[in-house]
């Protein structure tokens, strides 16, 4: 194994700057002088996006940047020690103590382990000791092999903090439990859960710190670390006999529905590291405590505790939240089978898609039955087909997930069932809308019965989804699906039959609501009117077709916009938007439109309404030139589906260049922000 810190990896008593970003600048192009990162961009990138997460400071004048990053090719460890501290977020103060922990985006088990092992140490005072009196590099780093050997042994009162990384932390003897503490004669057994993002050092440095204070307050206390080395659960029979439960977590608990009906404490990992004392008595009070928040069932009682922390929202919130939910899991299906029918259509042509030539083909067809004897054409169909039949669930996923949103798993089934019969009686996406908000409030409503406690287990996988499932999609069949699709093919009709000067207005519109939201759910209303009446396209009614283009071209607008904004003066931009600049130009390329949500969410007054104007610009261009597509997605990368591709990219640029122009004039002109000027930080090594 390699050795994971040198003395070239070390800095003693330099002045690196006066902020974080100075810092991990300096100490990304220390690890990629050695040899250890393949460039220093990408490296400080990824470690200072952690950092704005999370900052990194820890009690005792210490920070440990840290990141998982492509750019790092061995796991490495980079420390200074500062003769000017820097202010990395502690409460306590600035730091000068600096570890920048750099693990490969696929680190193996081993070196995970033993970076952990590392932050663990670092809440020992006598190892932090001997850091600031080392007087040499070589010292620096035979300490910290020292430490990750476990050589010199723990002190005794710091024992209790289990070696091995990722299993379940230790607490207190409960011999322990009978000394005086801060709650004297209240509950003395906890269990925990510690969790971050990266899961290298603040996951098992709050588990040490939480099993320091507990210790000193005679608690017995077990954690379990769920971090980036593995986890070992906690064993049941502990669970069942704590008094209450902490969960120090940045991330989802697995497994949360162990703990239910448990006295619960909910922080940040962070803070089990700053304040692990409070957290300990916060949860040894609320064990006390009968109406303490608590660990919520699954079923009536999680949607309660889900009701309650959203009892700020207004109803449009509430819609907009699920809508949103419901369109970010249908991508997955309609990007897939988009490109998949894209394909279908290069290897075996256009009229693949007409009458039942394909069902035809895979009927009578195999690889060693070839139609005609031609490969491609077999091969295409089964492309074709293949997308097509991920087409066919974007209703049902919206649907489903729309109700999910509202009434957690419970509202799964229901919501797709509501969607698939929105699709069998021609409603479409706006049946699956309806037929998914009411799946979802049908299921909530039912999950808040109170039930008897036999009754409880059978409410979410049988009762709700039985009950929410006949009402939801009994009122589809029997009252709103006629009407709905009705509605739907009058739209349809009317929008499919413009023409001329009436084309360009209808242009107009959609590249407008493609730019409005980036993705959310006009955006998608636009995309979901496109791809649903593409079937309906013909060499004689190519009106279909004209939208299609002309929706996928405008959102391609926004992200290749804010790309060339970026080049055209990068000076307006901070160092993490120039980053996703440079991603936007293949994101926009392939017909992502929420390429540009980091540039809108940081400026959304100039950036969303320049990408109105270059959308409308566009959507104008592609109807009046009579672009067409037969492929519901892919950008530019599906060109042998687009007719009239040269008017296609000559669309596309004018909308990008209007846009980012506007985009570089408003904010050059318009109360313009400040700017992030890290990139000005010299990087010495």
């Amino acid at each position: 194994m390699t050795q994971l810190i040198t003395a070239d990896l070390v800095e003693l008593d330099q002045n690196l700057g006066n902020s974080p970003e100075d810092v991990i600048r300096h100490l990304a192009g220390r690890v990629a002088a050695n040899g250890r990162a393949s460039e220093v961009e990408g490296l400080f990138t990824d470690a200072f996006a952690r950092e704005q997460k999370t900052a990194t400071g820890v009690p005792g004048g210490i920070a440990i940047p840290h990141c998982r990053s492509a750019a790092v090719t061995e796991p490495t460890l980079a420390m200074a020690r500062l003769s000017q501290p820097v202010d990395f977020g502690a409460k306590d103060g600035p730091a000068d103590l600096i570890f920048f922990i750099a693990a490969p985006a696929g680190a193996d088990q081993e070196h995970l382990k033993l970076l952990s092992k590392l932050a663990r140490s670092l809440i020992k005072k006598d190892f932090t000791g001997a850091l600031r009196a080392a007087t040499s590099r070589e010292e620096i780093v035979e300490l910290v092999d020292n430490a990750l050997a476990d050589k010199p042994k723990a002190p005794a009162s710091e024992t209790a903090a289990p070696a091995a990384a990722g299993g379940a932390t230790a607490g207190a003897a409960t011999a322990g439990a009978a000394s005086g503490g801060a709650a004297a004669g209240g509950p003395r057994r906890l269990v925990a859960v510690t969790a971050c993002p990266t899961g290298i050092a603040h996951t098992y440095m709050a588990a040490d710190s939480l099993v320091a204070a507990a210790q000193e307050m005679g608690v017995d206390l077990q954690v379990e670390t769920q971090g980036s080395s593995g986890a070992k659960p906690l064993d049941p029979a502990v669970i069942a006999a704590a008094d209450a439960v902490i969960f120090a977590v940045d991330v989802d608990v697995r497994g949360k529905e162990r703990f239910a009906g448990k006295p619960v404490i909910n922080a940040p990992v962070k803070r089990g590291i700053d304040e692990p004392a409070k957290m300990v008595q916060e949860a040894l009070d609320a064990a006390n405590d009968p109406h303490a928040r608590r660990v919520p069932h699954f079923g009536a009682e999680e949607q309660a505790e889900k009701e309650a922390a959203e009892k700020g929202e207004h109803i449009g919130q509430k819609l907009k939240r699920a809508l949103l939910t419901g369109v970010s899991y249908m991508i997955p299906f309609v990007a897939g089978g988009g490109l998949l029918i894209a394909l279908g259509f290069l290897l075996a042509g256009f009229d693949i898609a007409l009458g039942t030539k394909a069902n035809d083909i895979l009927a009578n067809n195999s690889l060693v039955n070839l139609p005609d004897g031609n490969l491609a054409l077999y091969l295409g169909t089964v492309f074709f087909k293949i997308g097509a039949l991920s087409m066919g669930f974007l209703v049902p996923a919206l649907a489903g997930y729309i109700a999910y949103a509202i009434a957690d798993r419970p509202g799964i089934a229901p919501g797709f069932v509501a969607g698939a019969v929105s699709g069998f009686m021609g409603a479409g996406f706006l049946g699956g809308i309806v037929g998914g908000l009411l799946a979802g409030y049908i299921a909530h409503l039912i999950g808040t019965w109170s039930v008897p406690r036999w009754l409880r287990g059978l409410m979410p996988v049988v009762i709700i989804p039985l009950l929410a499932s006949i009402i939801a999609s009994g009122a589809m069949f029997l009252f709103l699906g006629g009407p709905i699709a009705g509605i739907t093919v009058g739209l349809n009709t009317w929008l499919s039959g413009m023409s001329g000067a009436s084309a360009v207005v209808l242009g107009i519109i959609l590249g407008l609501m493609m730019c409005f939201d980036l993705g959310g759910p006009v955006n998608k209303v636009a995309y979901a009117f496109a791809v649903a009446g593409l079937g309906a396209g013909s060499a004689t009614n190519q009106a279909p077709w004209q939208i299609m283009a002309t929706v996928m071209a405008a959102g391609m607008v926004p992200p290749l916009a804010m790309a060339l904004a970026t080049v055209l003066d990068k000076k307006l931009f901070s160092l993490a938007e120039r980053e996703n600049g440079k991603a936007a130009w293949l994101l926009g390329a392939s017909f992502i439109s929420e390429g540009a949500i980091p540039f809108a969410a940081a400026d959304p007054l100039r950036v969303i309404p320049a990408s109105m104007v270059g959308g409308a610009v566009t959507g104008a261009l592609t109807m009046a030139f009579g672009v067409t597509s037969q492929a519901p997605h892919g950008g530019i990368f599906v060109f042998f589906a687009i007719g009239n591709v040269l008017m296609f990219i000559v669309s596309i640029l004018a909308g990008t260049v209007v846009t980012a122009l506007i985009v570089v004039a408003l904010k050059r002109w318009a109360a313009r922000k400040a700017v992030d000027t890290v990139e000005n930080v010299p990087v010495t090594v």
